[in-house]
């Protein structure tokens, strides 16, 4: 099949198949697709929203910047999102890396910038 320098048609029908026949498609175009996926990212930025504010309320239980990075609640973190993800990998091969990766990222953000809400913070004297 020849190589093709400009973007898929959103509106037209599929131009390849998977060849496995329980494949069930998700939607009929490229358009419903990217729909579909924008109402997903709104959700998920919604949820990570709720996230950091999480986050952002730990930062009341951290002494130091040790505690602030957490490594061991890091790996924690990390294996529990990429076995959530083996639960959907049949429908993605790969999804527990990719999931895995992701976070990776995530939580870096997260944890820099707890670094800097904790020099927001003060010690409660007892």
């Amino acid at each position: 099949m020849p190589s093709s320098s400009s973007e898929p048609s959103t509106t037209t029908p599929p131009v390849r198949r998977f060849k496995d026949p329980a494949y069930q498609p998700v939607a009929p175009t490229l358009a419903d697709l990217r729909q579909r996926i924008d109402s997903l990212d709104e959700q998920i930025v919604a949820l990570l929203a709720q996230r950091a504010q999480c986050v952002r309320d730990a930062t009341r239980f951290k002494r130091d910047a040790f505690q602030v990075q957490a490594p061991a609640r890091q790996a924690q973190v990390f294996e529990r999102v990429r076995g959530l993800a083996a639960e959907h990998e049949a429908s993605f091969p790969g999804l527990p890396a990719i999931v895995e990766s992701t976070y990776r990222t995530l939580v870096a953000g997260f944890v820099a910038a707890e670094g800097d809400l904790f020099q927001q913070t003060e010690p409660i004297e007892p």
